[in-house]
């Protein structure tokens, strides 16, 4: 995407100064995701805007301070003409936005609303402290929304409170900018000292703390990465942090100037981390997880996987594609406003979105429905009736497949069923289970191809490289046309690849492919599906933890490691 100059607007404008919290997007108050939903401009930092556009309104300005920079005066102004540059653009200028005061102000004079993120909170943020006076000083009217601070989000995601019940004092240092005068008074202090510093200063920090007073045996965490999922946590002493980090492989380090938050102290509960490390302790922590479906199908079982600590990545098996004869489903659809149907069963998503689909082409919507008993075969479809205005009648009670809608199906009754007929839009593909059930119970059925499936194309490069060389954890095969499909257009998994399917027959499957099965959950649902994951994960770490074994994810196995076939 080229640069482009931010348009005009209304006289006056508005600069929200931001607070993003400590890494973690789940740490964003409701107000800012409020500024960010209203915002024409977002400025922030690289990793900043990865934490807070999500929440973005659709054509928001961005610009990243770490690689925008400002074009050259309008002519006759004297004042930066405003550009942007989405950050998904590889050709912006390399030069960072030296004077993002300027640019903010800019962008406010011109009658935008301006959100200003900065990481963790603005009152802790030097730089939008200067920026907020510089508001000030020019009348630019503007708002403050807090975040999570850094030095007391990071030590709660490491399993570090800073208090006790004796109520210890806490004393918050900068190691960057801290004056000999501020190392003295936290080194005859005996409380806890929480020190923001590098990962290449972590051991000057600990020695200041030395020479000003503090024992070399006072307990110490250093903790990088905090609230994310690549949050690591080392526990040491002043005296020992040092060692520790070298034996661990830390330091030295190319990224050795990334930000870390240290907690030193008797009373900072240190010595407790192993009980209290909740956050690292996720039975999932750190691991990347592949769920081969679109990301509308993925998004319910990302985010319980991100609940675990994992890091999903979606990739698409399968593309779906309206029926090569669509006079079907047309002759279908009019059947339903004609009366024509006493049922209509969706059997997945894709199905909904079809006749939506249909529906918005003939200038229909859900008061169609009106009159017609409505199924649904699980959660995620019921959901996405719902979206469209349909309560359903019927959902499973049981297992969420056709077999558990056929458990629930009452039979026909020419009683109290005035018409027999059924109208079943699905794909291509799918099984002959629901139709021969229905029609066993006295229903007469409209079997309709809806949509088709077809496989998707390959993801990028870099995708299937890491999925056959060993870069994923874990995989989730939902159904035998994923496992096909993702070794069609990816490759095969690499053995030290986790691999979970949700049943025998997607699992029998994977073992045709040459893949070993790992996990299986115990009924047909994705979300039992990462639930056993989960608890695969949570084993292997608590057999770890026995043995006395480092705990790492399944990808830092040494290259070409076997894997023992797995009783779960």
């Amino acid at each position: 995407m080229s640069p482009t100059t931010l348009p005009a607007g209304p006289e006056h404008g508005h600069v929200t100064f931001l607070g993003a919290g400590p890494g973690d997007p789940g740490l964003l108050t409701l107000r800012a995701v409020e500024a960010l939903t209203n915002a024409d401009v977002l400025v922030a930092g690289h990793e900043v805007l990865d934490v807070v556009r999500v929440h973005a309104r659709s054509g928001v300005a961005v610009v990243d301070t770490d690689t925008e920079s400002l074009s050259a005066p309008v002519p006759g102004t004297g004042a930066p003409q405003l550009t942007v540059v989405d950050g998904t653009s590889t050709t912006a200028p390399a030069p960072a936005v030296r004077d993002a005061a300027h640019l903010v102000m800019e962008a406010a004079r011109g009658g935008r609303r301006v959100v200003r993120a900065v990481s963790g909170d603005p009152g802790l943020d030097a730089y939008a402290a200067e920026e907020m006076l510089a508001c000030a000083r020019a009348g630019v009217p503007f708002e403050v929304v807090p975040g999570v601070a850094a030095a007391v989000g990071v030590p709660a995601y490491a399993g570090v409170p800073l208090r006790d019940a004796q109520g210890a004092d806490v004393r918050f240092v900068d190691a960057r900018t801290a004056s000999d005068r501020c190392w003295t008074e936290v080194g005859v202090s005996d409380g806890t000292v929480v020190v923001s510093t590098t990962l290449d200063s972590v051991g000057a920090a600990a020695g200041e703390l030395v020479a000003a007073g503090r024992k070399p045996d006072t307990p110490m965490t250093v903790t990088v990465a905090g609230t994310t999922t690549r949050q690591r946590t080392w526990t040491a002493t002043l005296g020992t942090i040092a060692q520790t980090l070298k034996q661990a492989k830390v330091l030295p380090s190319p990224e050795g100037g990334r930000p870390v938050i240290a907690v030193v102290g008797e009373r900072s509960a240190a010595a407790q981390r192993d009980q209290l490390s909740w956050f690292e302790n996720k039975p999932l922590f750190g691991w990347k997880v592949l769920v081969p479906r679109t990301k509308e199908q993925a998004a319910s079982l990302s985010d319980q996987l991100r609940s675990y600590g994992a890091v999903p990545h979606e990739v698409p098996t399968i593309a779906v594609e309206p029926p090569r004869t669509p006079q079907q489903m047309e002759r279908a659809v009019k059947g339903l406003v004609t009366g024509r149907y006493e049922w209509i069963a969706f059997t997945s998503v894709n199905a909904v979105k079809a006749v939506r689909e249909k529906f918005e082409e003939y200038g229909l919507d859900a008061r169609a429905f009106a009159g017609i008993k409505v199924a649904a075969v699980g959660e995620q479809t019921a959901k996405a009736l719902i979206a469209f205005g349909v309560k359903p009648d019927l959902v499973p009670s049981g297992e969420q497949s056709a077999a558990g809608l056929l458990e629930d199906w009452p039979p026909y009754d020419p009683v109290f069923d005035p018409i027999d007929r059924v109208f079943l839009p699905r794909a291509d593909i799918a099984t002959e289970t629901l139709v021969a059930g229905l029609i066993e119970l006295g229903w007469e059925v409209d079997d309709v191809t809806a949509y088709r499936t077809v496989r998707a194309s390959p993801p990028p490069a870099e995708t299937r490289e890491a999925i056959k060389g060993g870069g994923f954890d874990a995989v989730l095969f939902t159904s035998s046309s994923t496992v096909r499909n993702l070794v069609g257009i990816a490759g095969k998994p690499h053995n030290v690849t986790v691999i979970a399917c949700i049943g025998p027959a997607t699992a029998k499957t994977a073992e045709e492919h040459g893949l070993r099965v790992d996990v299986m959950a115990p009924e047909p649902s994705v979300h039992k599906l990462a639930e056993a994951l989960a608890d695969f994960g949570l084993k292997r770490r608590a057999a770890a933890v026995e043995a006395g074994d480092p705990v790492t994810r399944p990808s830092e196995r040494r290259p070409g490691a076997r894997r023992r076939r797995s009783t779960t």
